[in-house]
This record gives C-alpha cells, sequence and structure tokens, in this order.
C-alpha cells in the first residue's frame, strides 16, 4: 500500500473536476463514466465519437502516467481473481440500479447539489465501508 500524498491528490482531484466542469460547460453533459460507457456500447443516436474520445483519453491519460512514473498498480497479491471478478460485477450492477456512478454521482450530481446524487454517494460509500469490513475481517481475506 503506498502512502497518502496530498499534493498528488489534490492535483487529481483538480484536473478531474476541471474535466468535469469542462465537458457540463461546453457540451452540456455529464461527466458520468459508466453512462458513457453505456451508451457507446451499442452506440447511441449522434453520440459514439465523443464517448469514444472521452474513454480513451481517461485509458490514454492513465497509459501516459504510468508511462513517465514506471510502475501501474498491481491487482491485490494474493487476493482470489474471482472475487475481484465478482466485485467488478456488482459495481456495474449497483451502476446500473444507481442510475449512475461515483463520476456522475460523486463529482458531477454533488457539485450540482442534487439529492439524488447524495443519496447515491453515502449508499456508495457505506456500501463500500461494509464490505471491506466483511472481507477483511469476518471473511479474512488478506492482500
Amino acid at each position: 500500500m503506498t502512502t497518502f500524498t496530498p499534493v498528488s491528490a489534490l492535483l487529481g482531484g483538480l484536473l478531474i473536476g476541471t474535466a468535469a466542469s469542462l465537458l457540463l460547460w461546453l457540451d452540456g453533459r455529464i461527466a458520468g463514466v459508466s453512462g458513457i460507457l453505456a451508451r457507446l456500447l451499442p452506440p447511441s443516436r449522434g453520440g459514439a465519437a465523443w464517448r469514444a474520445l472521452f474513454l480513451g483519453g481517461l485509458i490514454g491519460g492513465a497509459a501516459l502516467f504510468y508511462a513517465l512514473h514506471g510502475h501501474a498498480p498491481q491487482a491485490r497479491a494474493g487476493f482470489p481473481g474471482v472475487l475481484l471478478i465478482a466485485g467488478g460485477l456488482l459495481v456495474g450492477l449497483g451502476t446500473g440500479l444507481a442510475r449512475g456512478c461515483t463520476s456522475g454521482h460523486g463529482v458531477c450530481g454533488l457539485a450540482r447539489l442534487s439529492l439524488r446524487s447524495l443519496v447515491a454517494t453515502v449508499t456508495f460509500l457505506l456500501v463500500a465501508v461494509a464490505t471491506n469490513y466483511v472481507v477483511r475481517h469476518v471473511a479474512h481475506i488478506a492482500g
């Protein structure tokens, strides 16, 4: 586990907020990544190009960062792969039920003072805390 670095966290938050604000101000769209991906496959009318570019920018930006810094994050060592896959599928199910993800609700929705986004974000966080507790302290799965 790495140590908390407030400068990089602040810069990352500023970049995410700036990107979300620019997408809203310049194109009137919310930067909800799960919704952008869901509407790319299959493509919705007239929106495939910007969605592909947005998602490509996320992947390309991460690849550039890792290329410059020489290390990419690894999956948790010793953590069962089947649980990582199950967790990913449950996150996908949760974003569908919440009609959005942490970027759409937590970044964009809270900035717009959306009550629905506040409820969704609090729910995301509570489920994450409960899941972490169960995995580490009840099931004793370390990694």
